[in-house]
């Protein structure tokens, strides 16, 4: 949904093989490129953790680069990564599970310290706790026992227009909640 005309939407990288599971959507919109993203999974036993590391990450980095050569990127969704200790409840217990590898983060890291994307979120907060995930199981909503891994990232030349980005924890509807990214 958009208050201003898509001037272009396309789906896809452009790499039939990653292609297949439709997992990315680009509009060009008031000068932005906006590419929403949905990140493979490494799932239970780190079964699609090769693929994802490997093949998905270097090729989406590639994508962001080619967009990035045509104007400023915001990139967001679902990244399946918690970047940051503080962006999972139980870090020690998770090391190594699906979304919090240090190949995961890793890959993650790389598109903020070497490409200039920003993590808006963490641009106006630090602490922890702020989750946009929690597993159906166990009450971990209403206990906050949640993850980190939905983002919204931007081109370094956007950062001077960066107003708001917020997580909406209280939107319930789904295991995710709504986050939100405000541009002057």
């Amino acid at each position: 949904l958009s208050r201003l005309p898509l001037e272009e939407v396309r789906q896809g990288l452009g790499v039939p093989e990653l292609d297949g599971e439709g997992r990315v959507l680009t509009a060009r919109v008031g000068g932005v490129q906006l590419v929403n993203v949905y990140t493979p999974n490494s799932q239970r036993g780190l079964t699609r953790l090769d693929f994802r590391t490997q093949q998905w990450d270097p090729a989406f980095r590639t994508f962001l680069h080619g967009l990035q050569a045509h104007g400023p990127v915001v990139f967001c969704g679902d990244l399946n990564v918690a970047h940051q200790e503080i962006d999972i409840a139980n870090p020690a217990a998770n090391r190594r599970n699906a979304g919090f590898t240090d190949e995961e983060r890793g890959t993650f890291d790389r598109l903020l310290a070497e490409d200039g994307f920003v993590d808006t979120f963490r641009v106006f907060c630090q602490e922890g706790g702020h989750y946009t995930w929690w597993s159906n199981f166990g009450r971990a909503r209403e206990r906050n026992i949640g993850w980190r891994i939905d983002y919204f990232c931007v081109s370094a030349a956007l950062r001077p227009r960066l107003i708001a980005a917020e997580i909406h924890p209280t939107v319930l509807g789904s295991d995710h909640c709504p986050i939100s990214l405000q541009l002057a």
